[in-house]
């Protein structure tokens, strides 16, 4: 396991380079943040001391060179528009973030799986018919098409949440959070349940189809003529053999959570790492776009690292293969 473990984090090096690469030749290719950092009446002599300033005057290998060894001592420079550290600015919304992404997931697990053992142990029943016309509903509705309608449901027509912002936190660990405060939770309920939509409804067909397949495998029959319970059935053989898949969507879906709340972030105003991307984009703050993407990047490798180590703890035969390849 320990192997294992290490020949991944070293894979996980090689693609960080990679992805710092690409992305810092993409976005140092694009626009000039000069035009929109310096005043438009300021003389040449100005407009050339901020370039000076902003490390713009040298050739892209030189800038790319400074920004790696930069990064390797965990500096990916400042932001252009505030002075203040790109990773301190991240940082600071990234609890937020975090929050609204695992907040979301939780609706989607706790609501997905058990919808889905039941349109796959009763397929042919009404209620599991909407459960799959539901399902269909979440994948094809636009994200922020359903925003503006939670927020014209239930914060102009009913005035029961509020349609923007984070409301009020409290540290927990040093770290400030709203999920354990009632206003919070009002504020929070609109976007988790917006960004959970898709998931859920992945969850939804992902958790049906393993267990259709599921159920149709001779160890469930001999199961059933052993006498056990259809709880049991359930608990112990269906739902332990369609967990692999479904670890599997559920930490790449965390990750693209956190990546992609853009959307949502947006709409609800929430004070998270997607709304400072765009306010950064729009700003062409380099630094900033940089060091969000290679974050990204870095917790996708991560998320994926903890999802295999999950896959050898649920099936032992993946260790072994694992131990076969190394030898």
């Amino acid at each position: 396991m320990l192997a294992f473990i290490l020949r991944r984090l070293m894979q996980s090096i090689g693609v960080l380079f990679a992805m710092s690469l690409l992305v810092f030749i993409g976005v140092y290719a694009i626009g000039n943040p000069v035009d929109i950092l310096v005043n438009p009446n300021a003389d040449q002599q100005d407009i050339a001391r901020a370039i000076a300033e902003l490390g713009l005057d040298q050739p892209l290998h030189l800038q790319y060179w400074q920004f790696l060894s930069n990064a390797l001592s965990g500096d990916l420079g400042r932001s252009f528009s505030t002075g203040i550290p790109a990773l301190e600015l991240i940082f600071q919304r990234m609890p937020a973030t975090l929050e609204l992404a695992a907040v979301s997931m939780l609706i989607a697990i706790a609501l997905g799986i058990p919808l889905g053992l039941y349109a796959g142990l009763r397929p042919s029943s009404r209620l599991s018919k909407a459960i799959m016309a539901g399902s269909i509903l979440g994948f094809s509705l636009p994200t922020f098409w359903v925003g503006l309608m939670l927020i014209m449901v239930f914060s102009v027509w009913l005035g029961w949440l509020p349609p923007t912002g984070r409301g009020d936190t409290v540290e927990l660990f040093g770290v400030p959070v709203s999920f354990l405060t009632l206003d919070g939770w009002s504020h929070l309920l609109m976007p988790a349940t917006n960004l959970a939509l898709f998931n859920l409804a992945l969850l939804v067909r992902l958790t049906r189809a393993g267990t259709r397949e599921v159920m149709l495998q001779d160890y469930i029959r001999f199961a059933r003529a052993k006498g056990l319970s259809d709880g049991r059935i359930v608990g112990v053989h269906v739902l332990k053999n369609i967990l692999i898949p479904i670890v599997t969507i559920v930490g790449l879906e965390f990750g693209s959570v956190i990546a992609f709340a853009v959307v949502t972030e947006s709409i609800f105003a929430w004070p998270g790492m997607g709304k400072l991307l765009i306010d950064s984009i729009n700003q062409l703050d380099r630094p900033v776009i940089v060091a969000y993407v290679l974050l990204i990047v870095l917790m996708f490798v991560l998320i994926n690292l903890v999802v295999d180590v999950l896959y050898s703890l649920l099936d032992p035969r993946i260790r072994l293969a694992d131990a076969g390849g190394a030898r």
